[in-house]
């Protein structure tokens, strides 16, 4: 992004509310600011909101995530708040270079740090489905303790990361045999 680009109407909205949020609550909110905002459509009229925080401010929104995500699910009714961290990726290297890129860089770390952050829960399993027409789809698996507070989410996981990666993903859970 550049850095001296404009911010749009809706990004002005966001920081409205989380600048309200932080009197409202006298929450610790002031140390911590947004990159970017995005509305994607997910199916229908539902919208999601996914906010692009700063990767070095990321733990300080995870140790406030679920009361902040509650909060803007509130002031933004029928969208879903998705807080993702601002990630790069690294030039890949050439071949016989004596500078190694960090693993953090590389596009399939970054990939998989996006997908924690898009879900926030804990992913149990992962595996990828080929299809006859050469497409790939990933399903990804979440713990079925976490069913109750994920499940209305699924969708909107699906096409945020969809949006964000170009990749298709399906979520579910794990079925359980009855041995």
């Amino acid at each position: 992004m550049d850095d001296k680009a404009e911010p749009t109407e809706f990004e002005k909205s966001v920081a409205q509310a989380l600048f309200d949020l932080d009197t409202q609550f006298k929450s610790n909110l002031k140390d911590l600011y947004i990159n970017s905002v995005i509305q994607i459509d997910v199916f229908g009229n539902l919208k999601a909101v996914v906010i692009s925080v700063p990767y070095r401010l990321r733990k300080a929104f995870r140790k406030i995530h679920v009361w902040l995500v509650r909060e803007l699910e509130k002031k933004f009714s029928r969208k879903d708040v998705i807080l993702i961290a601002t990630r790069r990726i690294g030039r890949s290297q050439k071949k016989g270079s004596a500078v190694q890129q960090p693993r953090s860089r590389m596009l399939t770390a970054v990939h998989e740090a996006l997908l924690e952050d898009v879900v926030l829960a804990e992913i149990v399993g992962k595996h990828v489905k080929y299809q006859v027409d050469g497409s790939k789809i990933m399903k990804v698996l979440f713990d079925p303790k976490q069913k109750n507070d994920t499940e209305y989410k699924l969708e909107t996981f699906s096409a945020v990361y969809s949006k964000l990666l170009g990749k298709d993903v399906v979520f579910d859970y794990p079925i359980r045999s009855k041995a």
